[in-house]
């Protein structure tokens, strides 16, 4: 597995490359936005872990090139900054998991081992609903022959209820299939990232697909919203 990491204190970069590598990862490093943008869309990547403050160009930046430039790489954020505003405007610019300086290896092996769990798992053939259709393996999302542009963590959550179509998905069920076990219950990620998911899937379209059951969770079908 290839690992990019984007960081620019020489200690920290060192200490995850040599790490990971000791783990089997094959590492890199890039210690400037640029370099970043540059290596992460000419390069094929399975991982980037990516400091957001850095010289030239900030993460957030960096991350939203990186996925309008078409990488799909899981992305692991790294920062000093630890506020619920922080946690959700990175995670709606596309990354997979964020974890607060100061950590411990340990914890940042565990991340990176359960995204790559979950972005190598067998990828099923396209599924559909109504005339909404979802491609695993392109990770593209198309409803009536427009092209939806999801973030990272709202193509995860539409392909989770995808795979559970028909069936009531609790806020419990997504937290443990889509985040992972270090989710913040506290936060308010999941309503936000619904919320937008439903604004890009629905919004302009005759009939809802994504429904909320109250006191259950999510559900996507194709039959008229009863809320």
């Amino acid at each position: 597995m290839r690992v990019l990491i984007v960081e620019d204190e020489v200690k920290v970069a060192d200490a995850l490359a040599d790490g990971l590598a000791e783990e089997g990862f094959r590492t890199s490093v890039a210690r400037d936005g640029e370099e970043a943008c540059h290596r992460g869309l000419t390069e094929p990547w399975d991982l980037v872990i990516l400091d957001l403050f850095l010289p030239g160009m900030l993460g957030m930046e960096v991350l939203r090139r990186l996925r309008s430039g078409g990488c799909r790489a899981r992305v692991l954020i790294l920062t000093a900054q630890d506020s619920v505003r922080d946690r959700v405007s990175g995670l709606e610019a596309g990354a997979d998991d964020y974890l607060s300086k100061p950590f411990a290896f340990e914890e940042v092996l565990a991340r990176v081992r359960a995204l790559l769990r979950r972005g190598h798992d067998l990828v099923p053939e396209l599924l559909r609903v109504a005339d909404l259709e979802l491609d695993p393996r392109r990770r593209s999302v198309v409803r009536a022959g427009r092209v939806l542009d999801l973030t990272s963590r709202e193509f995860d959550v539409l392909e989770y209820l995808l795979r559970r179509r028909g069936e009531v998905v609790s806020r419990t069920a997504l937290v443990e299939n889509v985040w992972d076990e270090h989710f913040d219950s506290l936060s308010n990620v999941i309503d936000v990232t619904m919320y937008h998911l439903r604004m890009k899937v629905d919004r302009g379209f005759q009939r809802p697909l994504i429904h909320t059951i109250r006191g259950a969770g999510y559900v996507v079908k194709d039959v008229p919203s009863a809320d």
